[in-house]
């Protein structure tokens, strides 16, 4: 139960909205009530045919006034009996009739303004939860998501947080309004028997234990379920992503049969978990039916046998015993549905309690430039801490300001993982990473950042317009400058005979434009930010000749008068650098400039042979 009133956490910030729902819904039950009080007069006038009787009542006068049950009997029976001598039973059943109209009209009227509330928090709610869960997408770090499926990410965001979107308003439905109903409704029976109603509590908790055993088994099932949708949805990302591969290899029966086999599986999951569900609400129809015939049963006994209660007033009794298995009926379902709910809140609280383990420092050093150095100190890094697999041992560097510092090795080497420190992607297991003296972990991580400018081998682009690409994360950028950018990175010539120029959508992932095209405006980006510090990863490394000649002239520019550190495979592309170091196994085994690497006779110029006789 717990659980059930923690799905109710996301609620937190609409509780006024709450508090109106809740209000209105006690004034549905309410009017409710008074409309099936209403069926006891209505039967007294409608089967009473005895003129005697009713004289009788009326020649006795008003009864003392009291709560008890005899007493508002005694009220209902002098009002219908001096109403009937006075104005004649048409007219008091007419009465009646517009009474229970106008109670049924109110009854509907606050259970509308009770889910008119509801809406802004079933929305709302949905809202947050799919913003919080996106900006904490954006501030998990690059370790987090080489551990989990992007897939099973999506379906948190969307499945799951449309799932507890439907919990919250059944957890509103059954926590507040279904057991106020049966509440108010108890209370008026045991006004009317306190024997019968006694009689049905203690059968009651039967009911409520059965479905509970069946509820631990479907939260299972859901849970489960989640799980595989979100091993479909990482499929049907990567197919998308890959289609060009998968039809170059033949490989769709191959790929088909995959997804045909988790899709079955995750079908069996769902058609155990919906038998559940569906079993919800004829098994407590059933078992309230049969608590209601037993109660039917002892209250005829008591009308028949002792005459201890009227027919009417059994009657009465006996609907407001069957309004209460509506709401439990549907206190069941929502109960069911909260378990399912469950599942997913817990999917989602998995994300957005997720350790962000880089962050800035309590009381961070701000940093306005870079001046002088980075220095890489003694730094080893490990993916995780209890496994021995250094990626990186024991690296000392330094890059000075305006000098151009190159990494070369064989892949898995360390390079990148070298790269990815600086802007702080990744921490240091051991040691530490300097600019201008100031450790990156005690410094701003937006400070950081700002310095430093990336192109990577595969080119980041996103589904907008060229200008919106270039002009990407900067902020009162003008059109001139985006063009600037483009000229300096030979992107404008082509982007000048796109068919809307730099108002041109690119596609997903920049799709309708070329490997060189879509580097070079990956350079225009960078030239925009206009940054100290330039890290290149492997950016040519991917192309043909001439798109290389492009990107390596564009890069060349780019570089001038900056700082940079560049990951390079083609060894040609970075002859010039002022240090290059030699990585192997994330140890430095060589470090130099060309000529005295090449003097060594060591790994490099081995690289360099193998390259110039290919």
């Amino acid at each position: 139960m717990k659980k059930i009133f923690g799905v109710l956490h996301y609620v937190k910030g609409y509780w006024r909205y709450a508090i109106w729902n809740i209000i209105f819904n006690i004034l549905s039950v309410v009017f409710s009530l008074f409309s099936i009080v209403m069926l006891f007069p209505f039967l007294k006038i409608l089967f009473s045919n005895n003129p005697a009787e009713l004289a009788e009542i009326v020649k006795k006068g008003a009864p003392a006034f009291g709560f008890s049950t005899d007493k508002i009997v005694e009220d209902i029976n002098y009002f219908l009996a001096s109403g009937a001598q006075q104005y004649g039973k048409i007219n008091v059943l007419l009465w009646i009739c517009a009474f229970v109209v106008i109670t049924i009209f109110l009854k509907n009227l606050f259970r509308y303004l009770a889910m008119y509330f509801l809406a802004p928090i079933r929305n709302g709610v949905v809202r947050d939860i799919r913003n919080r869960l996106f900006n904490k997408t954006l501030e998990l770090p690059l370790s987090y998501y080489s551990e989990e499926r992007k897939g099973d990410i999506m379906s948190r965001m969307t499945a799951d947080v449309q799932e507890v979107e439907w919990s919250i308003m059944q957890s509103l439905e059954m926590i507040f309004r279904e057991p106020l109903t049966i509440v108010i409704y108890i209370v008026m029976m045991l006004a009317v028997s306190t024997k019968l109603t006694l009689i049905a509590l203690l059968l009651l908790p039967i009911t409520a234990l059965i479905i509970g055993r069946i509820g631990k088994s479907l939260k299972r099932s859901a849970s489960s379920g989640k799980i595989k949708m979100g091993v479909l949805l990482s499929m049907m990302e990567e197919t998308l992503g890959g289609l060009r591969i998968i039809k170059g290899f033949n490989a769709e029966k191959n790929v088909s049969g995959k997804f045909e086999k988790e899709n079955q599986q995750y079908t069996n999951i769902s058609i155990k978990m919906y038998r559940k569900v569906d079993l919800a609400s004829p098994l407590s129809e059933f078992l309230g039916v049969t608590v209601l015939v037993v109660i039917l049963f002892l209250g005829g006994e008591m009308v028949l046998t002792n005459k201890s209660m009227e027919g009417a007033l059994l009657i009465m009794y006996l609907v407001m015993f069957y309004q209460i298995l509506t709401p439990a009926k549907s206190f069941t379902s929502a109960y069911y549905s909260v378990l399912k709910g469950l599942a997913s809140s817990e999917r989602i609280d998995s994300i957005l309690n997720a350790e962000i383990k880089i962050q800035d420092a309590i009381n961070p050093k701000p940093i306005a430039k870079f001046e002088k150095e980075i220095e890489y100190r003694n730094v080893s890094f490990a993916y995780r801490e209890s496994e021995q697999g250094w990626v990186l041992k024991n690296i000392n560097l330094k890059i000075e300001k305006g000098k151009t510092i190159a990494l070369v090795g064989q892949s898995g080497s360390g390079k990148t993982t070298l790269a990815d420190m600086l802007p702080r992607f990744y921490d240091p297991t051991q040691g530490e990473i300097l600019i201008d003296g100031v450790i990156i972990k005690d410094a701003k991580i937006k400070d950081v950042r700002s310095l430093m400018g990336i192109v990577t081998q595969e080119s980041i682009l996103f589904n907008d317009t060229v200008y919106n690409n270039i002009a990407f994360g900067i902020e009162n950028v003008t059109e001139q400058q985006v063009i600037e950018a483009a000229k300096i990175a030979n992107a404008h010539e082509f982007i000048s005979q796109m068919p809307e120029a730099y108002q041109t959508n690119i596609g997903d992932r920049g799709s309708k434009l070329s490997g060189g095209q879509r580097q070079r405006m990956s350079i225009a980006r960078a030239v925009l930010k206009n940054p100290p510090v330039l890290i290149l990863d492997e950016a040519t490394s991917a192309l043909d000749t001439e798109s290389e000649r492009l990107v390596q002239d564009a890069l060349n520019k780019l570089m001038k008068n900056r700082t940079s550190l560049v990951i390079a495979h083609r060894l040609s592309t970075i002859q010039h650098a002022d240090e290059i170091i030699v990585m192997q196994k994330g140890e430095i085994i060589e470090r130099g400039t060309h000529t005295t690497l090449l003097a060594q006779n060591g790994t490099y110029r081995k690289l360099n042979d193998m390259q110039s006789f290919v």
